[in-house]
């Protein structure tokens, strides 16, 4: 009997078109991501050609966002976090607020009803972490104060983000909640208590007994010697508390694995697990990023194409208009207003995964997949414009947000 290669053919021509794509849009300039997201469109099924296992691929998908999370945790540095807590924490809830209403009235103008609207502008709202670090490493800035305060504020956002994760299928529509979770038979208020008592218990188990068993276990691992045993271990620990999460307390994979990161993150082998489960995760992601485009209906461009156009001026213009306007309303200086106005004109996988999970969950409709997608794809795509039509904007800060020469930036 011949082997079934299905699997293999999917993560094969995933990875081979994923990097003739990235390659590509990386030589003109681009990030890589957009190159995975044009990849998963070319093997879609909206696109003529080869069509690769969908279902498959969004099982694989599924591994890429709980390794997306788990490395999210284990860069969360509360007491980074601290030390800008004052706009990062201000300007992300009320930046988040503007973004959310601005989607809102544009979907509800255009027939969408107000809970729609206000997911739609939720993942809007929330800004690519890969995307925004890769533009601070370009330009020498992830240790500058602009750096600590863009990736503080987008750290902000990823927690609202996971928050909203949470609560989304406790308040999702009597007949979703139902398929979702047996919970929800019992009525939209008890099933959304019950998913707040569901995750406080997952969390204090983890804040209280994960942060003793969890470093004592890595730290036994380390001391045999074995790297692949230690990353082994690191990359079980996401794998499992994910799973775990989402079977024995009803939340979400990714709020799993971004708690299995932080407990991991404030060990003493927190940079041993970054360094050696980190790349493994990179490639998990160019899947999720392949998978997601293969979802993405192209034909949307031409049969939406002022819904499309309102989506990249809410992410391009309103979000970065109201991040500008909060930062120097905070008495902040225009370098830090201009570099967290640039950093957060895109979006990229956690709307992903907050419209992925709103769509199951009948919040929103399917073709919202394809507006957040259309966005995500233009406003990477402008994102650098967006850098040098901030630069220069100031002549005091153009030198420094330009990107740096290779031989600048380290790491």
């Amino acid at each position: 009997m011949p082997h079934e290669t299905t699997l293999i053919a999917t993560v094969a021509i995933a990875f081979a078109l994923a990097f003739a794509f990235g390659y590509v849009a990386a030589r003109l300039g681009l990030q890589p991501l957009v190159g995975y997201l044009l990849a998963g469109i070319v093997v879609g099924p909206f696109t003529p050609g080869y069509v690769a296992d969908v279902p498959l691929a969004a099982q694989l998908a599924e591994i890429g966002v709980i390794l997306l999370m788990f490395g999210v945790g284990l860069h969360f540095s509360p007491r980074d976090l601290l030390s800008v807590r004052r706009i990062a924490i201000t300007g992300a809830l009320v930046q988040i607020t503007v973004a959310t209403l601005l989607s809102a009235v544009a979907a509800h103008l255009r027939g969408w009803s107000w809970g729609a609207g206000i997911v739609l502008g939720l993942s809007l709202s929330v800004a690519s972490t890969v995307v925004l670090l890769k533009a601070l490493e370009q330009r020498s800035m992830v240790d500058t104060h602009e750096g600590r305060v863009a990736i503080g504020w987008l750290v902000v956002e990823d927690l609202v983000t996971v928050f909203i994760l949470v609560l989304l299928p406790a308040l999702a529509s009597p007949v979703a909640a139902a398929e979702s979770t047996a919970d929800a038979a019992r009525g939209p208020a008890v099933a959304f208590g019950l998913a707040i008592v569901k995750a406080a218990v997952f969390l204090v188990l983890m804040f209280f007994a994960g942060r003793r068993v969890i470093p004592k276990l890595l730290s036994s691992v380390a001391n045999t010697g074995s790297r692949e045993l230690f990353t082994l271990a690191v990359v079980a620990i996401a794998l499992g508390i994910a799973v775990g999460a989402a079977v024995l307390f009803g939340v979400s994979f990714a709020l799993g694995a971004f708690f299995a990161g932080v407990v991991i993150g404030e060990s003493d082998l927190s940079h041993q697990a970054a360094a050696d489960a980190l790349p493994l995760r990179d490639a998990f992601a160019v899947l999720f990023f392949v998978s997601v485009g293969m979802l993405f209906d192209p034909r949307v461009l031409v049969r939406r194409p002022i819904e499309v156009l309102v989506v990249v001026l809410v992410i391009m213009v309103g979000k970065s208009a109201a991040a500008f306007g909060i930062v120097l309303a905070l008495r902040y200086s225009m370098r830090t207003a201009l570099v967290v106005a640039a950093g957060l004109a895109q979006i990229g996988e956690l709307s992903f995964v907050l419209v992925g999970m709103a769509i199951t969950l009948r919040f929103v409709p399917p073709e919202a997949r394809d507006l957040v997608l259309a966005g995500a794809l233009v406003s990477i795509t402008l994102n650098p414009v967006m850098w040098r039509l901030v630069a220069a904007a100031s002549e005091a800060t153009a030198t420094s947000l330009e990107p740096a020469k290779p031989s600048e930036v380290h790491g």
